[in-house]
């Protein structure tokens, strides 16, 4: 197990009990660059023993990097085996969440409307669709897993050619990765390339770090793991760093409440928990019960491949981050994996 950079934690039950009442009514907010404040773990009371348990599970679960925020402050930071603070990682999936926000602020900037055709910024013909099939996807379709096309025939390929129909737009939910043409909505509707757009009104303001690579038709995002708690945090503020609305408020609040009938635990690209039943990509069927059921009820996550997490947890003013391989066998977002490490987490907090 490698050293421990920054330990500390809140004192804070992450439990799924009601939202305490004491939370500090602003957040911290790291500067750009290598500072940031932190925390104590002799300050907040946390069982030493339950954390080294938490850390050695995490090791043993090919984790490289970890982090926790509470009130915006590094509560924790641990790094694995050659894994370093500098060190870049994939978020795979959970950089859908990326995708969701870039949405929100272009509809921000006046660009676009959740409620318009992707075809009037796609043009006719961005599918295999007959042209009443295909006006009828909207933006809001894409961002909530609903288009109505065939998930299994695509796979990574989002050419027009490989996207067929399966059912009409809102009648079905199924994870899917054509979830991608929201770039390219954002880019056909502001002019703008992907890239400059993304670190101009997201990337820079906030002080991440990373980049976008191409895989197929995908576009992936790199970037080390304060990064990830970067975006966590900005999500935990509503939007808001320090005294700059980066993404609306509005648009936050949409994204991380249900979207839509068919899969209650699932938002603008965002995992919900405390939901009464859920649904799973790759099949469909329903689950009855919470996603994490030791996790708190007001948890929503970005989920990636292979056990990439972030976790915001509103009524603990906490973000959770998680980079690394696989935590067991291959998956494309949720695995047993959450709620076994919720259970370490809790542990450690009580």
């Amino acid at each position: 197990m490698k050293r421990l950079i920054l330990l500390a934690f809140t004192a804070l039950a992450c439990s799924n009990d009601p939202a305490p009442t004491n939370l500090p009514s602003t957040l911290y907010y790291p500067p750009v660059g290598p500072q940031w404040e932190t925390v104590s773990p002799e300050s907040l009371g946390w069982n030493q023993d339950a954390l080294n348990e938490l850390y050695a599970f995490l090791e043993l679960k090919n984790t490289r990097s970890f982090m926790i925020l509470v009130d915006g402050k590094i509560a924790v930071e641990y790094y694995f085996g050659t894994h370093t603070p500098s060190s870049p990682w994939y978020w795979a999936s959970a950089g859908k969440t990326l995708t969701a926000a870039m949405t929100g602020i272009a509809e921000r900037d006046g660009w676009l409307a959740i409620d318009d055709k992707v075809s009037d910024h796609l043009g006719a013909g961005w599918t295999s669709l007959t042209s009443a099939q295909e006006d009828a996807i909207k933006v809001s379709h894409l961002l909530t897993m609903t288009s109505g096309l065939d998930d299994a025939a695509n796979g990574d390929c989002v050419s027009p050619d490989c996207l067929t129909y399966l059912a009409p737009a809102g009648t079905r939910w199924a994870y899917d990765n054509v979830y991608v043409k929201l770039q390219d909505v954002v880019v056909q509707a502001s002019g703008e390339n992907w890239n400059d757009y993304f670190t101009t009104r997201l990337k820079q303001p906030i002080g991440m770090t990373g980049t976008w690579i191409n895989s197929n038709d995908l576009s992936i995002y790199w970037s080390d793991t304060r990064s990830m708690a970067r975006f966590g945090l900005l999500m935990l503020g509503k939007g808001k760093w320090g005294e700059t609305q980066i993404l609306p408020e509005a648009f936050c609040a949409q994204a991380t409440q249900t979207s839509q009938p068919i899969n209650k635990a699932y938002g603008y690209l965002w995992w919900l928990n405390g939901k009464e039943n859920y649904r799973l990509p790759q099949l469909q069927l329903e689950f009855d019960g919470m996603l994490i059921p030791s996790a708190p009820q007001d948890l929503y996550a970005a989920l990636g491949k292979n056990d990439q997490k972030i976790y915001v947890i509103p009524s603990r003013n906490m973000v959770v981050v998680r980079m690394g391989d696989s935590a067991d066998g291959t998956n494309f977002a949720l695995s047993g994996f959450d709620n076994a490490l919720w259970e370490k987490i809790n542990a450690a907090v009580n």
